[in-house]
């Protein structure tokens, strides 16, 4: 059997941009996505680049890089991502202070600007200006996610990579020292693949394949919930989210006590819902999303409860969406305690590393799957050490 220098876990814009980037420095790579219709968090993405959104010299400068990649990630990959930039409109509770809501984002790179009702309204007619005190505004890079996915995978196959559909069960190692084991193979549900680094890109089921390998990490995951349509003729101008986005805070309420994670089944904290919506070019629109912490990934979510909570509440910020046809959905998305990737080598581990827990992630994949790939080619690099796992072993 062939052996790869690489083995990438996962196909979702993660792995995809990181298997075509080792492809393109010449190194054999194998990507193993288990699913033939992708069930990820790119699939269901709102498709969103927060270009602006930088709160540190790192972030701003990865946003930076991430906005001039996506603009020239078509011409590239010789397939269109569907970018383009577009009015991102963050609205504003009737009962909460619009100049406090501005305020929380001054230390922004690009603050976005505030709107009165009627300047949301004319911007986005769709709105329903009673339940609002205004928005904000700052523009917004989109590409269709799941067509970028796709676009990285198949320039990843013409740059000589190989893709197969398998679930992976575990990573196989041997005892290299008395305190370090070193990979060997990546074992699926079909065969065992020898190689010598694997990278598990797999979202919000990385922490679930690293432990039943024997290996913890500080990686956590949220159920989302969202509402995918068909093609409609209601047009919707902007992309819509709330000013507050309570998933953050969520995140990082849930992640105090790592050893909760341990425990099957477990609800951490209550659901929350940050009701917005985006109208992709081709008529179809997303609408959401709910989150909940629930340890166990597998979980079951009553799905006709929570389309109903959902129309409700995008129907309360948008009435016309509210009833359109469309199909409820559910995925895993993966994040890390401080809200920046986890990236690198995993202590201990030799081979095993991590690129997961993306809460920018389309702003920051590409740059960041660049940089990797010229890391492993021996290219020094002064962002990755930011990112790699091992700055929550202390």
């Amino acid at each position: 059997m062939k052996t790869y220098d690489w083995v990438v876990v996962g196909a979702g814009i993660a792995g995809a941009a990181i298997a075509y980037e080792l492809a393109r420095k010449g190194f054999a790579v194998l990507l193993l996505e288990q699913f033939l219709r992708p069930q990820n968090a790119t699939r269901y993405s709102y498709g969103g680049i927060s270009f602006w959104s930088g709160t540190t010299p790192l972030t701003h400068q990865l946003c930076n890089e991430g906005i001039l990649r996506h603009r020239l990630l078509s011409e590239q990959l010789d397939a269109s991502t569907e970018f383009r930039e577009l009015d991102l409109l963050m609205t504003i509770p009737a009962h909460i202070d619009p100049h406090a809501a501005a305020a929380s984002y001054a230390h922004f790179a690009i603050p976005p600007t505030l709107l009165s009702v009627e300047e949301a309204c004319e911007l986005e007619p769709l709105l329903n200006s009673q339940v609002i005190a205004g928005a904000l505004t700052v523009k917004h890079g989109h590409v269709h996610p799941d067509k970028t996915a796709q676009a990285y995978i198949q320039a990843f196959v013409r740059a000589g990579g190989t893709m197969e559909m398998a679930e992976v069960l575990e990573l196989q190692t041997t005892q290299r020292t008395a305190s370090e084991l070193r990979l060997t193979g990546v074992k699926t549900t079909t065969t065992t693949y020898p190689t010598a680094n694997v990278i598990v890109c797999a979202g919000g089921l990385s922490r679930q394949l690293l432990k039943s390998s024997g290996i913890c990490i500080r990686l956590y995951f949220t159920h989302a919930e969202m509402i995918e349509t068909p093609q409609v003729d209601v047009q919707l101008r902007t992309l819509v989210m709330p000013a507050n986005l309570k998933r953050f805070q969520l995140e990082a309420e849930s992640t105090k006590i790592d050893e909760l994670w341990d425990e099957p089944s477990h609800e951490l904290l209550p659901p929350i819902l940050d009701a917005g919506a985006v109208q992709f070019q081709n008529g179809s629109l997303r609408l959401g999303q709910i989150s909940r912490v629930f340890t166990d990934p597998y979980l079951q979510v009553d799905s006709v409860k929570s389309e109903q909570l959902l129309r409700k509440s995008v129907g309360e910020i948008l009435p016309k969406l509210a009833n359109l046809p469309g199909s409820w959905h559910h995925c895993l998305v993966a994040f890390s305690r401080d809200r920046l990737p986890l990236i690198g080598k995993i202590l201990g581990w030799e081979g095993v590393n991590i690129f997961s827990g993306f809460s920018n992630a389309l702003a920051i994949i590409p740059p960041l799957a660049q940089r990797f790939a010229n890391l492993a080619s021996g290219q020094r690099d002064d962002i990755l050490p930011h990112l790699s796992p091992t700055r929550f072993n202390s």
